[in-house]
């Protein structure tokens, strides 16, 4: 796009054949939007004459004072306009766009290309909608399972990792101290403090408290909690605790108990008493549910 283009198409001075090269410029649609909202603003009126006569009121010398009015007043208007303009079309071109999720709350995401996520409870992502079919990138916080569409390098940025794949389907949890990427079918390339490791399907690559952990394969073509459900093989309770507090927005208290206990088992996100029951029948704890909070005893120490 010619650089004077812009300012002539702001004062309707585009000929036929420059105005058709205008509306075919990437940057043409993004500025019709912001100039749509711009018609709708005002500028305050200036009062010439009143402002002359303040002026003269305001001398402080007998010397003469030469007050210029601008003859390019006209000019100077669109100058400003078309700053406000590019302005409002820089932030409005390069806004990422940001989901996330509620405690207790999931929600399904169609990407650009048609990829899915669906992102568990409180989790977010952040992507950039201009870039994206050059770029396929994107950041997560929290857990989202991903069904990538076939086509260019696909990346996701945690603050753990950082994940690559082509077109999969595959699992990601980014917690405090908790990472953890399972591998549901194609590859995927998990990069984690600067060593890569590849993961086929049917793997998954775990680090808790900054240890990578051996872990096994999983048992089925999906994330568990896809169904509502929270599965975990042996897992220390604390992690377990804090899940069950995001998928029903509750405040566990758990002084009296050892939440370094490994916790293998499921628990449903749909009903808390049978995920309560799920967690402390085996581990011989009773709990006491008093609105959305929860205190847990150890049975030994009653």
């Amino acid at each position: 796009m010619q650089e004077n283009y812009l300012a002539k198409w702001l004062n309707n001075e585009l000929s036929d054949t420059e105005l058709e090269a205008f509306e075919k410029s990437d940057e043409y649609t993004a500025y019709k939007k912001i100039a749509s909202v711009s018609s709708t603003l005002e500028a305050p009126e200036f009062d010439v004459e009143k402002a002359l006569a303040e002026s003269k009121l305001g001398r402080t010398t007998s010397k003469g004072k030469v007050i210029k009015l601008n003859p390019f007043k006209k000019f100077t208007s669109i100058a400003a306009a078309i700053v406000l303009f590019i302005a409002g079309a820089y932030f409005f071109i390069n806004t990422n766009e940001q989901i996330e999720t509620a405690l207790a709350q999931t929600e399904l995401i169609t990407l650009p290309d048609a990829s899915e996520v669906v992102l568990n409870a409180d989790s977010k992502i952040e992507y950039s909608i201009k870039n994206w079919d050059k770029k396929r990138h994107l950041t997560l916080n929290g857990e989202a399972y991903f069904k990538v569409a076939k086509g260019k390098k696909f990346t996701v940025e945690t603050s753990a990792g950082t994940i690559q794949v082509l077109g999969t389907q595959f699992n990601i949890t980014n917690r405090p101290n908790y990472f953890k990427v399972t591998c549901f079918e194609g590859l995927v390339s998990v990069t984690h403090k600067n060593e890569t490791i590849k993961l086929p399907a049917g793997t998954s690559f775990l680090v808790l408290n900054d240890q990578i952990i051996s872990t096994e394969a999983p048992k089925t073509n999906k994330p568990s909690w896809i169904d509502n459900e929270s599965t975990f093989t042996s897992i220390p309770l604390t992690f377990v605790l804090a899940e069950l507090e995001r998928q029903y927005n509750i405040s566990i208290i758990s002084n009296t108990i050892d939440t370094n206990t490994l916790f293998t088992g499921t628990f449903t996100n749909k009903n808390i008493d049978s995920a309560l029951k799920s967690i402390c029948v085996p581990n011989n704890i009773t709990y006491a549910l008093e609105g959305n909070k929860v205190i847990l005893h150890a049975k030994n120490a009653e």
